[in-house]
């Protein structure tokens, strides 16, 4: 039974991030475009799409659903608009947002950086929103439609969050997650899976039923992000032209949100998890709790990877794992250390982006650690920006684990501070960044 037949069945008890149990309950046959579009279609009002391999299914299922007539969530069938071009998409969702729409949309490749001028807008206006990416590669000597990590790894400085899921389960979860998430951190989010390889991947996966998306959406926070739109009863100035004074200091203001971010995603992925059974982390580690060799991935690689470490073990008693990264923007790097066993020795960084002259490849900024504590040789996943503020504080915290320590996290850390009663709301919902209110009287 496909998606588009569904109907209301029981949530199903899952296992693992991996889902290797096999279920006595109901399960549905999809492949990942269609699980996603399924999550991302009951949980907007407006759909602006724009083809293009290997995302165009999901396009595709929106507009038959709404050809259907078939509602949302909240019993309102969502508008389904092709444009002339990923970035008429792009352009016509940054309206709709502005003015309070629940929107969306699907594209992949060159597409994706057809969107970037907007992207780049609805971050700075702190905007929530989802784009859902079947990841491809970019066109350099030749097209290829096939699946890397060079488009999302394009656009990973214009301010979105982006979660990575490696399965056809793992997508349609992460959907609900990052729909759920980008409305209380306001950070707007791309969350990606492997083009081709997971967006057409047929799998039997434990459908989210409209249940669990209404206890997943607080509509208080649908309400807030509606009372920010543009409206004549409670008008303001946005978009204006600033100087290098007040611009920066705007974009200094937006920092709160993203060092929320981070927790606030693993909120969404506990109460998934107590809905569903599946339970995700920002960071997976699956191999043996006294590793020495732990590779380092992102997308559907890292399962092949685990299945590999596992056998390993099994079979020749090697101390290896596997950590799979979800959460790659905003990057917690203390709760990545946390997650790696306290006896690695050596680390694999796996990537799926080539970056011609640079120091390592984009998705794991790669260091080449020589001779820390008791011999340690790592590469450890690091940001461009952050070499600098990063470089020393994860030396240290390597140098520990290879001296039998622990690494000690801050208290009053933003990024792990999950259950904090101060985090929990710790924004304003009506702030605006660089916007002036305008006097009104009706």
């Amino acid at each position: 039974m496909a998606i588009s037949e569904l109907v209301r069945m029981p949530e199903v008890q899952a296992d693992s991030p991996t889902h290797r149990r096999e279920s006595h309950r109901p399960t549905i046959t999809a492949d990942a475009n269609e699980a996603v579009a399924s999550v991302a279609y009951r949980l907007s009002e407006l759909v602006a799409v724009y083809p293009i391999t290997p995302a165009s299914p999901m396009g595709e299922w929106a507009d038959t659903w709404a050809t259907a007539s078939r509602p949302n969530l909240w019993g309102v069938v969502p508008r389904v608009v092709e444009m002339q071009s990923e970035a008429g998409a792009a352009g016509a969702l940054h309206g709709s947002l502005q003015a309070g729409v629940m929107s969306t949309t699907f594209t992949a490749s060159q597409g994706l950086l057809l969107m970037l001028p907007n992207m780049f807008k609805i971050a700075g206006e702190l905007t929530p929103v989802v784009f859902h990416i079947a990841a491809r590669t970019i066109a350099t000597h030749a097209l290829s439609i096939f699946g890397d990590h060079s488009d999302v790894m394009a656009a990973r400085q214009v301010g979105w969050a982006m979660l990575a899921s490696s399965t056809v389960q793992e997508a349609q979860d992460f959907a609900v997650i990052a729909h759920a998430a980008t409305l209380r951190a306001r950070v707007p989010f791309m969350h990606f899976f492997d083009g081709f390889r997971t967006s057409h991947e047929v799998m039997k996966i434990e459908p989210v039923e409209d249940t669990t998306l209404r206890a997943m959406v607080d509509d208080t926070l649908v309400h807030e992000f509606r009372a920010r739109g543009l409206a004549p009863e409670h008008p303001h100035l946005a978009g204006s032209a600033q100087n290098p004074d007040v611009f920066f200091q705007a974009r200094e203001a937006g920092n709160p949100y993203y060092l929320a971010a981070p927790g606030i995603v693993e909120d969404a992925m506990d109460r998934f998890a107590e809905l569903t059974g599946r339970r995700y982390h920002p960071f997976t580690y699956e191999g043996a709790p006294d590793a020495t060799d732990v590779i380092i991935a992102m997308g559907s690689g890292a399962t092949t990877a685990a299945v590999t470490a596992q056998s390993l073990r099994e079979r020749e008693g090697r101390k290896v794992g596997v950590l799979t990264v979800h959460l790659y923007r905003p990057f917690a790097v203390e709760s990545f250390i946390k997650t790696l066993p306290s006896t690695v020795q050596r680390i694999a960084v796996l990537d799926r982006t080539k970056e011609a002259g640079a120091i390592g490849e984009p998705g794991r900024r790669v260091f080449h650690l020589q001779a820390i504590g008791g011999g340690i040789s790592a590469a450890v996943i690091v940001e461009k920006s952050q070499v600098a503020i990063l470089a020393q504080r994860i030396v240290e915290m390597l140098k520990d684990l290879s001296e039998g320590g622990s690494v000690q996290l801050p208290e009053e850390s933003p990024t792990l501070r999950r259950r904090n009663p101060d985090l929990a709301e710790p924004l304003d919902p009506s702030f605006r960044v660089g916007t002036i209110a305008l006097a009104w009287d009706p």
